[in-house]
């Protein structure tokens, strides 16, 4: 009879784990790929607790239910941009990891490639202007006073 409470009682045990762990990941099934572009989406998705931290890094319990809300909309069909735009609305577009290349945010792209060309401008100039200074050559008369400095021991 002990035997048959102990299978009975490690049945429960399983199907119990079982529902836990259910309701910890969710109640939505994904494909492989589908939990790929989830995980991908979260790797750009920043904490809003912890300071550079993506959403799939974070041991915080709103980076978990983030998490959750980008699987169920991956399940749901919706597109990347989709997805960013809902949770740029609710956290602001800080949360964004990688910022859209629009508006002033074109403009600090484009800053680091415009110093650049710049620079490389001014370089360029710098060493024209370099080949084509004058050589000074010494005269006679400086030589002459420099080989009798050299003979002299001075």
């Amino acid at each position: 009879m002990s035997t048959w409470w102990a299978g009975c009682l490690a049945v429960m045990v399983a199907l119990l784990v079982t529902v836990a762990f259910s309701q910890e990941t969710g109640s939505v099934q994904l494909s492989a790929a589908q939990e790929a572009r989830a995980l991908r989406l979260g790797d750009t998705l920043r904490c809003p607790v912890c300071r550079g931290v993506p959403i799939t890094e974070s041991p915080n319990e709103l980076s978990a239910q983030m998490l959750r809300s980008v699987r169920e909309q991956v399940a749901a069909g919706q597109s990347d941009a989709q997805i960013y735009a809902y949770f740029a609305v609710r956290f602001g577009e800080n949360v964004l990891l990688d910022p859209p290349k629009q508006g002033l945010n074109l403009t600090l792209w484009a800053l680091p490639a415009l110093a650049l060309a710049f620079g490389a401008v001014a370089l360029i100039r710098y060493l024209r202007a370099a080949g084509r200074a004058p050589i000074d050559t010494p005269d006679d008369d400086l030589l002459s006073r420099v080989e009798r400095d050299v003979e002299a021991g001075r």
